[in-house]
């Protein structure tokens, strides 16, 4: 729980609905930076390639190519928690895959394209989502299918699994506090420090 004293520099909404897109999508490109970072570091070479597979890492940082993505295809936040909730099951059902600097890529246009279509009343075409994430749209065609396939059609998140998520990203950021957090450790202090 945070001490009021020592309040972070921004305070979150308590649902993801009202979270600030840009922020939310920051991060969700940090926790992929992390994981990236982390699974480079422990990726054996011989590692078997995947669809999801480049030749070498994109020259665009994950920030800046989820934000283009978040921007260009219209993420709502439920989309951006999607993706990070698609990793865990597809990790989950293919332990030989993994997220690392040659994949996440790929892997973060493909799941947004499935996050959208699973979720959104209208979305973009597939042609609008390859042109979005660099990726022509026979290859994403083929990306989506694996992606299916990998995570066996399950698709939708509950909204409790989805504040799950969002609640552990904000809290692993020193920087932000959720709303709720932040009244429940004001509510503690006696009132003369309040």
């Amino acid at each position: 729980m945070p001490d009021p004293a020592s309040t972070p520099a921004f305070v979150m909404p308590d649902s993801y609905f009202d979270a600030d897109i840009d922020r939310l999508t920051r991060l969700v490109a940090s926790m992929f930076t992390r994981v990236v970072q982390h699974n480079d570091r422990l990726m054996p070479v011989t590692q078997k390639p995947t669809r999801f597979h480049s030749r070498a890492p994109p020259n665009i940082t994950i920030n800046d190519y989820l934000q283009r993505v978040t921007k260009y295809a219209l993420l709502e936040p439920a989309c951006l928690l999607l993706l990070l909730i698609y990793v865990d099951r597809i990790c989950e059902r293919n332990p030989q895959f993994t997220i690392s600097s040659l994949t996440v890529h790929r892997f973060i246009i493909t799941a947004a394209t499935v996050a959208c279509k699973c979720l959104c009343d209208a979305y973009c075409t597939n042609s609008h989502y390859a042109k979005v994430g660099g990726v022509s749209m026979h290859e994403l065609n083929s990306l989506e299918v694996e992606m299916l396939r990998m995570t066996g059609w399950h698709l939708v998140a509950t909204q409790e699994q989805l504040l799950q998520y969002y609640f552990t990203l904000v809290r692993q950021d020193p920087t932000l506090v959720l709303q709720s957090d932040l009244d429940a450790a004001n509510a503690q202090q006696p009132p003369d420090q309040q």
